[in-house]
């Protein structure tokens, strides 16, 4: 299989994600509050919880915040991506662990072994680099790595229906972006951050599915309470939980 996510492995464009893109996402923010909302709403002990596809961590550290105590599992397959993370929780107690992993293969399950079962599984702008097929198989894995009533929520890029869609969800993306790069006092102009965007290095590592098919995934494999919680375009949040035994 030909894999276009390999680019994620160069520090120039960890770098440019994380400083100039990761926090230019429209409505970051509120994804991220309605990841934590529907975590808090299952009244579960958060002792313990995975982040799939970490980056740089921005996820955990919002889990952290909410539940300081919680042993964390940072997975990766970027070394870049999994040395920023480091670096950001280089002073938090407990330490969280890290697996350099790729979730292409279940043999990710091997770098994480002692660690589940997990209370929460998270996974933030991870899953669509991987095909239908090994989405729905990881999903699989996913839930049985949790504990009775733990929570899965995916934060994802998700298809839009039809080209007209995704040409507004683009210029969302891109109005967002130059706005959070203009406060950053970049200089660029807005076409400059469109003309970027159009021809970012890691486009074609991107395999979208839409949510609803997505959603469907998860009941068919046991989820429960499984729903689209949060969506504007392309950016949803959803999830499901592992029923009571």
């Amino acid at each position: 299989m030909q894999r276009y996510d390999e680019a994620w492995k160069r520090d120039s464009l960890v770098r440019t994600y994380l400083e100039g893109i990761r926090g230019g996402i429209p409505f970051g923010s509120e994804q991220i509050e309605v990841m934590l909302r529907v975590i808090e709403a299952t009244r579960t002990a958060v002792r313990s919880f995975a982040d799939l596809g970490c980056g740089g961590g921005a996820l955990t550290q919002a889990l952290r915040r909410r539940y300081p105590d919680a042993r964390p599992t940072l997975v990766d397959f970027s070394e870049p991506m999994l040395a920023a993370a480091r670096a950001a929780f280089a002073t938090h107690r407990p330490a969280p662990y890290f697996a350099a992993a790729d979730l292409v293969t279940p043999g990710w399950l091997e770098s994480i072994a002692g660690r589940p079962p997990f209370d929460v599984v998270v996974s933030g702008y991870a899953i669509h680099h991987l095909p239908d097929d090994r989405k729905r198989e990881l999903y699989g894995e996913i839930f049985r790595l949790l504990t009775p009533g733990g929570m899965f929520v995916n934060i994802e890029h998700v298809a839009s229906r039809t080209a007209w869609i995704e040409s507004v969800a683009d210029e969302l993306m891109i109005d967002s972006i130059f706005a959070f790069q203009a406060h950053q006092g970049s200089g660029k102009n807005r076409a400059q951050v469109a003309d970027e965007f159009v021809h970012r290095p890691d486009k074609a590592a991107n395999i979208l599915a839409p949510v609803e098919v997505q959603c469907e995934w998860l009941r068919s494999g046991g989820y429960e309470d499984v729903d689209c919680y949060f969506k504007v375009f392309e950016l949803a949040v959803f999830g499901g939980r592992r029923p009571q035994d």
